[in-house]
């Protein structure tokens, strides 16, 4: 076995910001509170309290997705690093606690690894674990949103042979197909041709298992989704009343996807950034969608988004699965 490539004895840590001054939580939520079906966009469930909250999630019982691409990663981590090659710039989307990234790091030793998150404390803190456990590795920080187009900083004199996009998590569900194209769209413009992009994609299953999944028995779930609202509250003098919203999460098998929804249990008015809002009983916010695919289906949609099929990975009972891909 060849051994790894010497690296230096401290990697250089950098971060940056890249989020919009000003408006933008407000102005996406007084959008979204404004539509005739309300809806929220998930990535602000992730201030501190959310990013712990989910963290619980991972660890109950009913949340398979987690352990599940951690033991596929576990088991296939050194395939993943052959795969994208020697010298390659690792960029990870939505690092988060970066539990599954250290197993491909280990194993990958890139000369640069570039986490994009919009939780800028928790990218912090994932940056300076990993910069810990892996001393040598280079790591350029970016709070951002990687939704949007995004012009990565540089990061001289490090050898670079390509870029690679690691999307693990099944995040990609949050989008429908097409808004899953689209994006795939963008992190091929990011890589370039001969890129790769490395990615955790939650499979179709059972309704009862996806329902469970997505509403656990100790309220871990609820918790996360009102939170939100308490987001709204703290950050933008909203006054939600939390006891007289619910969660809702449940399993569409027409469209192929988990909604999840905070349901207003009274007729209401809610107040946020001056503007009022009218909640009919029953009326739902939507907070998130989780798409579910097969393997097939997955590989069309990224085929449109710019990426050829090259490796896929799953578990035994095929709950879970990770493509690896190559930008055409």
């Amino acid at each position: 076995m060849a051994q790894p490539q010497q690296r230096p004895a401290q990697g250089v840590v950098r971060f940056y910001n890249f989020l919009p001054e000003g408006r933008s939580f407000l102005d996406e939520v007084l959008t979204g509170l404004a539509r005739p079906h309300k809806a929220l966009p998930p990535k602000y469930f992730y201030d501190a309290r959310g990013c712990d909250l989910f963290e619980q999630i991972c660890e109950s019982p009913e949340y398979y997705p987690t352990r599940t691409e951690l033991a596929i990663m576990s088991e296939h981590a050194a395939a993943m690093a052959s795969f994208l090659g020697p010298d390659c710039q690792l960029i990870e989307f939505g690092s988060g606690s970066s539990r599954k990234t250290r197993l491909l790091l280990e194993q990958l030793q890139p000369p640069l690894y570039v986490p994009i998150d919009i939780a800028g404390e928790a990218l912090h803190a994932a940056a300076a674990g990993l910069a810990q456990l892996f001393p040598w590795l280079n790591i350029n920080g970016v709070c951002a949103d990687y939704t949007k187009p995004l012009t990565l900083p540089v990061f001289v004199g490090v050898p670079i042979r390509k870029k690679a996009v690691y999307f693990p998590g099944s995040t990609i569900g949050n989008f429908t197909p097409q808004e899953a194209i689209e994006f795939l769209q963008l992190a091929r413009r990011m890589v370039g041709a001969g890129g790769a992009l490395l990615i955790g994609v939650d499979l179709k299953k059972d309704k009862s298992l996806l329902d469970a999944a997505y509403d656990d028995a100790a309220g871990v779930t609820a918790a996360f989704n009102l939170n939100l609202l308490a987001r709204i509250n703290r950050e933008l003098g909203g006054d939600f009343q939390l006891r007289r919203f619910r969660h809702h999460a449940f399993y569409d098998e027409n469209k192929g996807w988990i909604e999840m929804h905070l349901e207003s249990l009274a007729s209401q008015f809610v107040h946020v950034g001056g503007e009022r809002f009218h909640f009919r009983q029953g009326e739902t916010i939507l907070t998130e969608i989780s798409c579910k695919y097969s393997v097939d289906e997955f590989r069309a949609v990224a085929q449109r988004g710019g990426f050829a099929p090259g490796e896929t990975w799953t578990d035994a009972a095929n709950l879970f699965s990770v493509h690896g891909m190559i930008a055409t």
